[in-house]
């Protein structure tokens, strides 16, 4: 059954790509997507609406990738640093799998786009989702600030490396095995967490 929206949010996703925030205009999306002006606005209301979309579904993405806990688990800290490890593993594959999301939610060079209150919330959420995650790794008197550094180190290795394969430079150097360059580096991280070692 065709689905408009769907349709709409993947010639937009496809265009982003070639081009950024900046190559989208409603037009062209309705011409890609096969579908009036006028769809596009009755379903998004416009181009904003769109990359709405897009990054909320980036970060649902990314929450859903590194979810890897039933909710109400209390894993011994040797199922908590596989649990980790996992969520991170799922997250370099949906990076790379949808491009295009993984772009418009972390590029921070587009400048044609400003996320809403709504999409941001969403996003605040995926960060939570690595947030609660992480937490388990340390002891459970570590405070909100020691939990909240520790994601953001886990996040930011893993955002690096996938960085850096969006970026130019992976024509410059060998990214071939860049998943499991990017596994040692948090290997080595999740176990200086939770043996105490940073921060």
């Amino acid at each position: 059954m065709d689905d408009p929206k769907r349709n709409i949010l993947n010639a937009a996703s496809s265009m982003f790509l070639d081009g950024g925030a900046s190559a989208l205009n409603v037009r062209a999306i309705a011409s890609r997507a096969g579908i009036s002006t006028i769809g596009i606005y009755s379903h998004f209301q416009g181009k904003q609406g769109i990359l709405d979309a897009l990054y909320i579904e980036g970060f649902q993405r990314v929450a859903k990738a590194m979810d890897v806990i039933a909710a109400g688990a209390d894993p011994s800290l040797a199922d908590s640093r596989l649990a980790v490890l996992k969520a991170c593993r799922n997250y370099l594959d949906s990076a790379e799998q949808f491009e295009a999301h993984y772009r418009l939610i972390f590029d921070n060079a587009e400048r044609g786009y400003e996320p809403s209150r709504e999409a941001k919330a969403v996003g605040a959420q995926a960060f939570k989702v690595l947030n609660d995650l992480v937490a388990h790794l340390l002891p459970a008197a570590a405070s909100k600030a020691k939990r909240h550094d520790a994601a953001m180190q886990v996040w930011s290795v893993v955002h690096g490396f996938v960085g850096l394969k969006h970026h130019a430079v992976a024509q410059l150097v060998d990214m071939r095995h860049w998943r499991a360059r990017a596994m040692q580096v948090l290997e080595i991280l999740v176990d200086a967490i939770a043996g105490g070692k940073t921060g």
